[in-house]
């Protein structure tokens, strides 16, 4: 019987380091994953003890059991130090690192030294292992103190921040208690109890449980990526997360700044609690919990006004609350203001701020295309190059327009060329990462980045007034990989079905990855990738295109050869 219980907690300690391994974020504490790396060992080291038939076997099997007995209180004590906020010196780190490792040492040395266990014995019970007359030596009494310390420390810990630290969620705390008080009890109520059967691996399982909670909870306070870590905490725009609830559950320093109230919520609390808060953005909240067209509003704090954009706190692609976007908005309001009050000679100034504002737009685009970009290891500065590409193109095509394209036609289409591999966001990171080429079930997933760009531009420049320029947008991202005769993806168009914003980009796109580095490729010389790109002329491209892009050539060339 209790061979099948330990058997049965093993299989679901490790059906949970799995759930684990699912929800992994890079930016998740690396104690989480040693944490659910060493529990399923652990537990495995249990299930051997009790086929064990030997002393010799069962020793092996106790050496992999202590593998928890001596990591996991120190990993548990680091998480709760830095879910709650607490710096531990690298020196203290290294410290009880070291001393874990020293007394697992000692576990070792079982059966050849008396550090750890003076002596002990084997005996098969009922079908099970079980090593018994025990007599411990002095590491065994260090580890039980490490055992107590270390508990004692999480707990104080977990104290602490509950009076003092309001950045920290009080829920986390209960899971966190709950956590190190499974873990820590389970060796000490054991010895009271006559059985043999041991309970840590159940308590092991019950802590992996309670570790996912956090995990899934973690989501919710990371209100962004890492990579923009540094704009969250000190950009200009403000950020302000709550739960459906309306619970607060985090900003960042900009918001506290227009919000100074926010300093006084408590995480996972009401934001009713505060009349400055209910007044203004718990009415705001429920507006658009009503309804979403109802998403900005305006703040006024002193001589600042500050625009409120609300939109909807997303974990992947599930809602899981409401965000708040908070950007000054004060030159804007002036020149609201000065329009109503002045003449003519405003119209200057609402011209170089609308100037300023699509420019702004511009740039948020190309970022965002950036963003997208840093994910995929092979294709740096392909942005930027492809771009400068397609302008070298139209300024040809411009010089003898047989092709009717007007300027602001060429325009568009040179503004929209960096939007063209946004899809790339879908793309799971283990098939945009890849440092190599892609397997055929890869490389289907990878050709769903055109459709997903489509939607992508659609829903970044829906609503938009300049309805040319967002079918321009939408065409490149969604045809640049379509053919002329009919092979390309996503939807296999051929010849003129496909826009000629999207022919144009073609070029540009093919052209640069023949002459650009890759992971899985070096560069082509400029003659060889000429060779290609002329060769698929009526096939892989529109021919008409051909004398443009043959003039096109040496500037081609001649950029290119700047970056080198």
């Amino acid at each position: 019987m209790a061979v099948l219980f330990y058997e049965a907690v093993f299989c679901v300690s490790l059906v949970l380091s799995l759930a684990y391994a699912y929800m992994w974020h890079k930016h998740f504490d690396v104690h989480f994953t040693l944490i659910f790396i060493f529990i399923p060992l652990s537990n495995l080291g249990y299930v051997l003890l009790s086929r064990a038939h030997s002393l010799e076997s069962a020793l092996y099997a106790n050496r992999m059991i202590y593998l928890g007995g001596c990591y996991l209180i120190v990993f548990i004590m680091f998480s709760i130090f830095n879910m709650c906020n607490i710096n531990i010196p690298k020196s203290v780190r290294l410290l009880m690192f070291l001393l874990s490792s020293l007394i697992y040492l000692s576990v070792l040395t079982t059966g050849i030294k008396k550090y750890f266990y003076k002596y002990v014995s084997f005996k098969r019970e009922n079908g099970c292992g079980i090593l018994y007359n025990k007599q411990y030596g002095f590491m065994h009494t260090v580890f039980l103190i490490m055992i107590v310390a270390c508990s004692v420390v999480s707990i104080a810990a977990l104290i602490y921040s509950y009076k003092n630290k309001k950045d920290v969620s009080r829920k986390m705390i209960y899971l966190l208690l709950a956590t190190e008080l499974v873990s820590t009890s389970s060796y000490f109520i054991q010895k009271l109890l006559p059985s043999d059967t041991e309970l840590v691996p159940l308590t092991y399982v019950l802590s992996q449980a309670i570790y996912i909670i956090i995990i899934y909870r973690i989501n919710l306070y990371d209100i962004t990526d890492s990579g923009i870590d540094s704009l969250v905490q000190t950009g200009n725009t403000g950020f302000i997360s709550f739960d459906f609830r309306f619970n607060y559950l985090g900003s960042n320093k900009t918001a506290k700044r227009v919000f100074p109230e926010l300093r006084e919520l408590v995480v996972d609390k009401p934001v009713s609690i505060c009349q400055k808060m209910n007044d203004t953005v718990l009415v705001w909240l429920k507006d658009f919990s009503e309804d979403e067209s109802i998403n900005e509003a305006h703040y006024r704090q002193g001589s600042k006004y500050y625009l409120v954009n609300i939109n909807y706190l997303f974990d992947g692609r599930r809602k899981r609350g409401y965000q708040f976007f908070l950007t000054d908005d004060t030159k804007n309001q002036q020149y609201i203001s000065l329009l109503n009050n002045f003449n003519d000679d405003l119209k200057v100034q609402v011209a170089e701020k609308t100037k300023n504002i699509v420019e702004m737009h511009d740039r948020l685009i190309v970022s965002m295309a950036a963003m997208v970009e840093s994910r995929d290891n092979s294709t740096g500065g392909h942005i930027k190059r492809t771009s400068e590409g397609v302008r070298i193109l139209i300024d040809e095509i411009k010089k003898n327009n047989t092709l009717g394209l007007d300027d602001e036609f060429c325009r568009d289409i040179i503004k929209a060329a960096p939007m063209h591999d946004l899809g790339k966001i879908a793309v799971d990171d283990a098939i945009l990462r890849k440092p190599g080429r892609f397997t055929p079930e890869e490389f289907e997933k990878m050709k769903s980045h055109a459709a997903e760009g489509a939607k992508i531009v659609h829903e970044i420049l829906d609503g938009t007034d300049d309805i040319r320029f967002h079918i321009i947008a939408e065409n490149v991202a969604h045809y640049h990989h379509e053919r002329w005769d009919g092979s390309g993806y996503p939807d296999g168009l051929s010849g003129e079905q496909i826009p000629i914003e999207a022919r144009i980009m073609a070029i540009a796109d093919v052209y640069d990855a023949l002459v650009s580095k890759r992971v899985y490729k070096e560069k082509m010389s400029f003659e060889q990738a000429d060779s290609i790109i002329l060769d698929g002329m009526g096939k892989h491209f529109d021919k008409s295109l051909e004398p443009f892009y043959i003039s096109a050539r040496p500037k081609l060339e001649e950029y290119y050869s700047s970056l080198e």
